[in-house]
């Protein structure tokens, strides 16, 4: 696998006047630990507007990333440039970018107009200015009517629109949020997800955001780079990502997923072969004898009752229903499959027959599913 990741105009095939329009490069930067990667040769860029998610499980290297963009931590190898100018020897300050913490980091005497204007203040901008950019910050997160009240007079989701109006004031370059939204319960961190991509849309800064939440990542980003074991899997839009994983490994963190393994599911000259004819194959490295997987997402899986013909073209396994459960506007179905793994099945209307402990058959058509490598144990098909 490649240890690092580009855009579609990447380093060495950019085009003149390409340059300027890369808000944030990385080129192959790695971060040790006492001689241990945590961050092993990444490259990306990152062009000047875009929304970039960093998404991966703890310890895959995504945090450390963003500390290194900021200044925060130093980079061990490689080089970063933000708007075109190195900023190896630039400390945090200087380096023209906002930042939001999980935690808030607000001041708890200041009140919340003075939080704002705090990196104003650092910044000698006069007190006529100052007020009008404080002003047009507070409104733009609808915190107006709370400029006077101090961070213990508002709820978590008031201080982290304080904590965002504060990084972008200052109209930065780029912003970067460390899992911003990680200590809000479900329904606010879900609006303040529409709030960050309204304001996202309103400013055109670069912005950065770090999360382990898939569904997160899904709905802000522009492009999203997974992360995995200090390195880029893939980077690519939401839904090259969900549509198109590379790996089993983004394949199975973003979205949810059902694995049908075996053999025999790799490509010849374009054509895939064996068992699962027709599927599309993503798989890296693979032969003709390797172990892969077929990914299929829930609501590309049918079920029908055991027995009956398949569709003309398609496939299908023996699965038992484990649990049914009714969403207001679909069902969702966790099945057993014959490995004894558990996949998932998403239908519009309830399924007939499909209730706990049931036999049906799992049926998708080939060309909604990719396959990948894999190492696992094999499953049983139905053609």
């Amino acid at each position: 696998m490649s240890h690092s990741a580009h855009s579609a105009h990447g380093p060495s095939e950019e085009q003149p006047d390409q340059a300027s329009r890369i808000g944030v490069r990385l080129t192959n930067v790695t971060k040790r630990y006492g001689g241990k990667p945590v961050v092993d040769d990444i490259s990306i860029d990152i062009r000047r507007g875009e929304f970039v998610t960093f998404l991966g499980p703890s310890g895959s290297g995504k945090t450390t990333t963003l500390s290194m963009i900021a200044g925060f931590t130093q980079v061990s190898e490689g080089g970063i440039q933000i708007h075109d100018r190195s900023v190896a020897a630039v400390p945090p300050h200087k380096r023209d970018i906002g930042m939001v913490f999980q935690n808030y980091a607000l001041f708890p005497h200041r009140t919340v107009a003075g939080n704002v204007a705090f990196p104003l203040e650092r910044r000698r901008i006069g007190k006529a200015e100052r007020a009008k950019m404080v002003g047009d910050a507070l409104a733009m997160v609808h915190m107006t009517d709370y400029a006077e009240r101090t961070p213990s007079e508002l709820s978590g989701g008031q201080q982290q629109r304080v904590a965002l109006a504060r990084a972008l004031v200052y109209n930065p370059a780029v912003l970067l949020m460390d899992e911003p939204l990680g200590a809000l319960d479900k329904k606010l961190r879900d609006w303040l997800q529409s709030e960050i991509k309204r304001i996202h849309l309103e400013v055109r800064s670069t912005f950065l955001y770090v999360t382990h939440d898939q569904e997160e990542a899904l709905s802000l980003s522009d492009r999203i780079a997974v992360f995995n074991n200090g390195r880029i899997e893939q980077l690519g839009t939401p839904q090259e990502l969900y549509e198109s994983p590379s790996t089993l490994f983004v394949g199975t963190f973003v979205g949810d997923s059902t694995l049908v393994r075996g053999t025999g599911f790799t490509s010849v000259a374009g054509h895939s072969t064996g068992n699962a004819a027709g599927h599309r194959v993503a798989g890296r490295g693979t032969t003709p004898d390797s172990t892969a997987a077929v990914l299929i997402r829930p609501e590309k899986l049918a079920l029908q009752s055991v027995g009956s013909a398949l569709p003309t073209g398609h496939c299908g396994i023996p699965v038992t229903i484990r649990t049914a459960t009714y969403l207001g506007n679909a069902w969702r179905y966790e099945l057993r499959l014959p490995d004894g793994s558990t996949g998932m099945a998403k239908t519009d209307s309830e399924a007939p027959g499909a209730v706990p402990g049931s036999a049906l058959t799992a049926v998708w058509d080939p060309a909604n599913a990719v396959v990948l490598a894999d190492d696992g144990g094999a499953g049983e098909f139905l053609t």
